[in-house]
């Protein structure tokens, strides 16, 4: 009897395993309840994804083939494995060329009937890195990281994708390193200033100033000048999303530079407000 195309995909698939097995932990049998449909990506979701992946491409699905659930080790309970082939249809980041044929893994929430949701000729973004000397396979940087291709998701992703590989975006934020807080010459009257971590070493500060009988303002200067004229982020942007996704819930002990009492207060108390101001970090993707 002739081979059927989902056992020539499992066959290509053992070739391929050693490349395009995502690194997990085994499991125990897998539970087949239905997970809820993913909620659209947010803002957040698309920077994370893009600065861990090194190849962004808009692809269709041409085909699929289940993975069994005794080789899909870390599989999420109401969750398939995929192995998707796919035509590549445009290259949104990356330096090196992918071929018009594409194959990679992805792990999908199950339809209501408990069964995989069947993907060809749907388009999907995924965000992955090239299996080394496998050419036209992919390893996604997460088990879902590939989003459905709908014009808003395209958008955004062009609009993150552009926005870090600008000349000046803003570095990544590691840490709090130093904090001071100082009176002024009125009852009311302070400026809070915060000197963050970055990973490149880049300086970055943030500025509090209170004045007696007005709203108290903030910003953030992305360079050695520390500047009372400093402005918050616009939000969705990498600026807010390296402030609002990365800042520590509250002040570490060990950064504040002075020990009084009524500095540390307001230290603390402008920090809740550039918190408060910044918003919640939304992500919709674990």
């Amino acid at each position: 009897m002739a081979e059927t195309r989902p056992r020539r995909a499992f066959a290509r698939l053992g070739a391929l395993a050693a490349g395009l097995l995502l690194a997990a932990a085994p499991g125990a049998a897998q539970d087949r309840t239905p997970a809820p449909a993913l909620p659209t990506a947010t803002y957040a979701d698309f920077a994370d994804l893009a600065e861990s992946a090194s190849v962004v491409a808009l692809v269709e699905v041409r085909d699929q083939a289940e993975v069994e659930p005794e080789r899909a080790p870390g599989l999420a309970p109401g969750y398939a494995r995929l192995y998707i082939e796919a035509r590549t249809e445009a290259l949104l980041a990356g330096r090196s060329m992918l071929g018009e044929s594409l194959v990679y893994l992805a792990d999908v929430p199950l339809d209501a009937k408990g069964k995989a949701p069947k993907l060809k000729k749907q388009r999907f973004l995924v965000f992955a890195d090239p299996v080394p000397g496998r050419a036209g396979s992919l390893q996604l940087v997460d088990p879902s990281a590939q989003l459905t291709a709908t014009p808003e998701n395209q958008q955004l992703a062009r609009t993150v994708i552009a926005a870090l590989a600008a000349p000046d975006v803003p570095p990544a934020v590691t840490g709090i390193r130093d904090v001071m807080s100082v009176p002024g010459n009125l009852a009311g009257e302070s400026e809070t200033q915060l000197f963050l971590d970055t990973a490149n070493g880049q300086p970055v500060s943030l500025t509090v100033v209170r004045r007696p009988g007005m709203e108290p303002t903030w910003g953030v200067s992305w360079s050695e000048i520390v500047d009372q004229a400093a402005r918050p982020p616009a939000p969705q942007t990498v600026a807010w999303y390296r402030l609002a996704c990365f800042l520590p819930s509250s002040l570490p002990a060990d950064a504040y530079l002075q020990q009084d009492p009524a500095s540390r207060r307001r230290a603390e108390a402008d920090y809740r407000f550039i918190v408060e101001q910044l918003g919640a970090c939304t992500r919709s993707r674990a």
